[in-house]
């Protein structure tokens, strides 16, 4: 037997429980996956809550979209038995990681072959269960606002799953990146390759200071000089919001001229409101499937090459999902480890 996370009921994440299922079985173009990691992402809680709908014939639920394991079984037609983006066959041992799934939060899990990558040696069982989701939703706010070498951004939520890997992918497009999050993250956004500003209380006036100074040390580096203490420096040209809510949002519309280069992830009845984009799940929003689905194998090639992180902030055991889903907001990914 095998086991699995499932909600008989809709609600918070206590509903979860582990039972014993059936081990499952590689059909037609699907492989089987023995989960080593998986990544715990909001969207899970969401699913269990009902927020994507709770017609009850939707129950049992199973959690969880991403996986990182070894294959154990390959079905007929598995793609040709070629993994996307050239990384070989598919075969029976390979450490692979996987997006999207169904039902990732198991000890095994029959997975699409057209969903399987090889495993990045660079990253952990762990690591590798959190970059996909994270990374196609970056992907897709860096790519819809056009970030370019050229452009100053701003990253809301910096310090987060999706904000953590916009900040990378922002810097490695040679944007300059400024990461708003808690204090107490600063070093971590740096560490990303952004200049952290504080949220809270004053947002705009910090963002505005940090603006300045960044584009005085740009000036001054080009320069070959030391940064000139006068001027205002450049505006923000990208602001990726991540998080949600008035303080970063109203922030943005003031210090971005082009909303169509604001996007939101995260609160789309602001951002309907004030004309930006709305990329992802929510209502009037861009879901960009067939871009996210076409940047797994790139995402993939730069964590390969060590050019993408991934933070991992805690792991849990399969039977404590509960917990996993509740834990309070920190640097990095959560993932289970059946």
């Amino acid at each position: 037997m095998s086991l699995a996370v499932l909600a008989r009921s809709f609600g918070s994440p206590e509903v979860l429980e582990v039972v014993e299922v059936d081990p499952p079985v590689a059909g037609p173009g699907q492989v089987v996956i023995e989960v080593r990691a998986a990544g715990v992402n909001p969207a899970d809680a969401k699913l269990v809550a009902g927020t994507f709908g709770d017609d009850p014939s939707m129950l049992p639920i199973r959690p969880g979209s991403e996986v990182a394991g070894v294959v154990t079984a390959v079905g007929p037609d598995a793609v040709d038995g070629v993994l996307p983006g050239g990384d070989g066959p598919v075969s029976v041992g390979d450490e692979v990681i996987a997006y999207r799934v169904s039902g990732g939060y198991a000890s095994a899990v029959a997975v699409r072959a057209s969903s399987v990558f090889a495993k990045p040696p660079a990253l952990d069982w762990a690591a590798a269960s959190g970059l996909l989701l994270a990374g196609v939703t970056a992907w897709h706010l860096v790519e819809a606002t056009g970030v370019g070498p050229d452009d100053v951004v701003i990253v809301f939520g910096a310090s987060g799953g999706v904000g953590a890997m916009a900040v990378q992918l922002a810097a490695l497009r040679g944007a300059r990146v400024l990461g708003v999050a808690s204090a107490a993250n600063a070093d971590y956004v740096a560490s990303l390759g952004a200049t952290p500003v504080a949220r809270g209380a004053g947002l705009e006036s910090r963002l505005r200071a940090a603006l300045s100074a960044s584009a005085r040390a740009a000036d001054a580096a080009a320069a070959g000089g030391a940064a000139d203490a006068a001027g205002d420096g450049a505006p923000a040209t990208v602001a990726l919001d991540t998080v949600g809510g008035a303080e970063g949002l109203d922030a943005a519309v003031v210090l971005v001229a082009d909303r169509s280069r604001i996007a939101t992830i995260a609160d789309f009845e602001r951002g309907a409101a004030l004309g930006i984009r709305l990329l992802g799940s929510g209502p009037g929003a861009d879901p960009g499937a067939a871009l996210r689905n076409a940047a797994r194998a790139p995402l993939v090639a730069l964590a390969a090459q060590g050019a993408l992180t991934v933070t991992v902030a805690a792991t849990y055991p399969l039977t404590s999902a509960a917990d996993a889903l509740t834990l309070p907001h920190a640097p990095g990914k959560v993932a289970l480890l059946p």
